[in-house]
């Protein structure tokens, strides 16, 4: 028997005391150990009202703080071209400085001319994702320097793990796109490296992939691996965007050198920006909630008005990532209740501004124990109820974002899952109300046996992939495995099963070209 099927319970197992028909099954019945086949998790929506944790008021204070923020105080912006492209829109430079001071009215005509919702194009179309409005996009983990797993402990990001990760990302439909590099790849020289990790996207994956902004020729190296791997030209790559990049400020208040290059190169060609503050409540901003998100919200409004001076309609996403830290320590703290109020509010505020919103999934658990479960969970709590479109590190987030888990992969991919059925439009048709199955069993009865079950048991409900439900005994006789123990069984079987998605010859020995040549030249000056 599969891992998917069930077979119904036998009249002797019906007939069997209360408790121990409670506790029978199997580990869920051993249906739950693969993901559902399909594309049963595309194109999530999220219809339900999304939470307020403050009033519109309230909105509107930090909204108008914010604005006094850039017009009093300013940001200081680390690139002379960016700030030249400030100064003919209208800003205030500074002269001899950094610091650029932005009209209220300014900001406010910049972000009117921000699209709503936009589409991020993969080179397979079915993989093609929109952004914005009540869509709900997951992407794997990005950017961690460490990669982890039970077998081979704590160990600096390499090639062979990372290409493991991304295999994985493919593996499920629950991740849309895959994040930055799900870990970084030391072992390749940082001068060629994301030569060989976006080639690699390409190869492995068929989903919208990601860009650094470390430099001019990264962006530009990463829009013709995009544009050669869809098979397009340049023309139908700017008309269609098919990358993004992650900007994040140099919290506070400013806005550095690779960030605004990033922002120049992808906004002009109308690629996605997905501008993100990183203030931690009481280190870079201030220590109240209220107060760091009038800086968020500040710094966030700098840089997405600065797409649209580069390119007036350029896609771009609000990003929120404001959570608090351990004042003892100092170190940072995530799926907090100040992080889940923040969360919340950024969607109020994203959703005022009427610009598609990215937050995080996160935690900041060093192990797959309970505080990375009900972190996460608290996290995707709050960007369900807050109105989330784009969810970065979805699965995979361990140790503050320090280590990429494959074992946190899979309970993460376990918990997007049950968010995707939660958000299903609950069935209220006539054959759902079941009356008919109702007057079948009468008082006293059970309903195993019934048509109306047998018609649906395979699919009535989710099937976790990790869940033991075995009961006591039997659990014990099988040696007692942890989430822990499936976690780390179940991505081993998913890569054994991992099928390298179709890709055109032609665009492959293209793409080995430019790769090659561009490794013949050098790849990107490093500083070592």
């Amino acid at each position: 028997m599969s891992d998917n099927q069930v077979t119904p319970p036998s009249l002797s197992e019906t007939d069997a005391p209360l408790e121990r028909r409670r506790r029978t099954g199997g580990r869920g019945a051993e249906r739950s150990r693969k993901s559902l086949g399909g594309s049963k998790y595309l194109n999530l929506v999220n219809s339900i009202e999304k939470t307020k944790v403050v009033d519109e008021e309230t909105i509107e204070a930090i909204h108008q703080a914010s604005l006094t923020v850039l017009e009093e105080i300013g940001m200081d912006v680390i690139l002379p071209e960016a700030r030249s492209l400030m100064k003919a829109a209208g800003a205030k430079v500074t002269p001899g400085t950094d610091r650029v001071r932005f009209d209220r009215g300014l900001i406010m005509e910049m972000i009117a001319s921000t699209p709503s919702g936009f589409t991020m194009h993969a080179r397979n179309p079915v993989r093609n994702v929109q952004i914005g409005g009540n869509n709900l996009v997951f992407a794997q983990i990005a950017s961690a320097p460490f990669v982890a797993d039970r077998d081979g402990g704590r160990r600096a990001g390499n090639q062979e793990d990372y290409r493991k990760l991304v295999k994985l990302a493919q593996s499920y439909d629950i991740i849309h796109t895959t994040g930055g590099y799900p870990v970084e790849p030391v072992d390749i020289h940082a001068s060629v490296r994301h030569l060989d990790c976006l080639s690699d996207m390409v190869k492995l994956t068929d989903k919208v992939f990601h860009a650094y902004s470390l430099g001019k020729q990264r962006n530009l190296d990463a829009l013709e691996i995009a544009r050669i791997g869809r098979g397009i030209t340049a023309e139908q790559l700017e008309q269609e965007p098919s990358l993004f990049t992650i900007i994040n400020t140099s919290s506070p208040l400013r806005l550095d050198g690779p960030m605004l290059q990033g922002i120049m190169e992808m906004s002009a060609r109308n690629q996605v920006v997905v501008v993100t503050p990183f203030t931690l409540a009481g280190a870079m901003a201030p220590v109240t909630i209220a107060g760091a998100l009038v800086q968020q919200n500040a710094e966030a409004l700098s840089g997405i008005a600065f797409t649209q001076m580069v390119r007036r309609g350029a896609p771009v996403m609000y990003g929120g990532f404001t959570s608090n830290v351990d004042m003892k320590t100092g170190a940072p703290a995530f799926g907090t209740p100040e992080y889940m109020k923040a969360v919340i509010a950024g969607g109020q505020l994203a959703r005022r501004y009427g610009i598609p919103y990215r937050t995080s999934n996160t935690n900041a658990s060093n192990t797959l124990d309970a505080q990375a479960a009900y972190e996460s969970a608290l996290s995707l709590w709050a960007l369900t109820q807050g109105g989330g479109n784009f969810i970065m590190h979805a699965a995979g987030w361990s140790e503050g974002g320090l280590t990429a888990s494959f074992e946190k992969f899979i309970l993460d991919v376990d918990m997007l899952q049950m968010v995707a059925e939660f958000l299903k439009p609950l069935d209220v048709s006539a054959d759902a109300l079941g009356l008919d199955a109702i007057r079948d069993v009468g008082p006293g009865g059970h309903f195993f046996g019934t048509a109306h079950t047998l018609a649906r048991y395979e699919t009535a409900f989710y099937a976790p992939i990790l869940s033991d439900w075995r009961n006591f005994e039997t659990w014990t006789e099988a040696g007692r495995p942890t989430t822990y123990d499936h976690a780390n069984r179940i991505f081993k079987e998913k890569l054994n099963e991992y099928e390298r998605p179709p890709l055109d010859p032609a665009i492959e020995e293209e793409l080995d070209a430019f790769v090659a040549r561009r490794k013949i030249e050098g790849g990107v000056p490093t500083d070592f």
